[in-house]
């Protein structure tokens, strides 16, 4: 009876245990409906630019790495834990959208051509990050990190970013 007892025990204890692998992020964000009514979108003024995009690499060696935080209305330090973090080449396209991010509005989804050339990943739970995979060029790294209680603003935060081949640069994403 012991015996069986124990067997249960470690059964229950290895089936208790799970593996979350750090892959690389390969594609966009899941969208999550949380029933809050979305904000209206800025509609893009900006053609996509087939021409500019075609001379940009879609990846490289290059990476960049960092955290994702802001200091909240109270002082308190936020951490952007679990947020999706990008990095989208800096083109008339794209610098178009940070505008409109950074004035606080949301601007009609990428074309998906553009979206071809954006990377992802996802911060941990103290918003440190690792963006692989990125060619040489110029970047526009991006994240979203709440105000702390249940109508906290989520607020946008955007650094540009220069890589070189097989460059791993390391920034502070935070307001």
């Amino acid at each position: 009876m012991g015996k069986w007892i124990a067997v249960l025990m470690l059964g229950l204890f290895v089936t208790g245990c799970q593996f979350v692998g750090r892959g690389p992020d390969t594609g966009p964000p899941e969208i999550e409906d949380r029933g809050v009514e979305q904000p209206e979108r800025v509609e893009r003024q900006v053609a996509f630019p087939e021409e500019e995009y075609a001379k940009l690499e879609k990846s490289g060696t290059a990476s960049v790495s960092g955290r994702l935080f802001i200091r909240s209305r109270s002082g308190e330090i936020v951490y952007g834990a679990g947020e999706t973090v990008s990095a989208a080449p800096a083109t008339s396209y794209s610098a178009e959208a940070a505008e409109v991010a950074l004035a606080g509005d949301y601007i009609e989804p990428a074309d998906p051509r553009a979206q071809a050339y954006t990377h992802y990943a996802k911060t941990d739970d103290q918003g440190y990050f690792t963006i692989t995979g990125l060619p040489a060029g110029v970047f526009y790294v991006a994240g979203r990190v709440s105000e702390p209680g249940p109508d906290g603003e989520r607020r946008v935060i955007i650094n540009q970013v220069r890589l070189g081949k097989g460059e791993k640069a390391k920034i502070e994403l935070s307001r």
